[in-house]
């Protein structure tokens, strides 16, 4: 499962807005998952209005996202946004799945496509 978080951006004017190509990237999110020999069961937009240090998301997001992996049952959350440590964590025990951010998701990739010993470990 992929959940994208759509976050308001600052425009010169003090307003927000929100990107609006977000299919462009949960297409490009569902090719890094293949990379690594994943299927997507399904993906989620998050609308964020302000970032929760304890799990990115607000809690009614996480927990409508939470209700999504119980039913669904993936091996693992994508999450397309760069988690800090303990938003990982806390997603994690939230959901009661493996929760990894679009960094690690690269990284996933790399240590795959790494050829020699010391490649991997990098």
């Amino acid at each position: 499962m992929i959940v994208h978080p759509v976050l308001p951006l600052k425009t010169e004017k003090g307003t927000t807005r929100h990107h609006r190509a977000i299919e462009d990237l949960l297409e490009e999110a569902e090719g890094l998952v293949h990379a690594i020999h994943l299927e997507v069961s399904s993906t989620r937009v998050a609308k964020v209005t302000r970032i929760s240090p304890a799990q990115l998301l607000g809690k009614g997001a996480a927990e409508e996202i939470g209700k999504y992996v119980e039913e669904e049952k993936p091996v693992v959350v994508v999450v397309n946004f760069k988690l800090s440590p303990v938003q990982q964590r806390n997603l994690e025990k939230l959901w009661q799945v493996k929760v990894i951010d679009r960094t690690g998701l690269i990284l996933e990739i790399f240590g795959e496509r790494a050829a020699t010993k010391e490649g991997r470990i990098q």
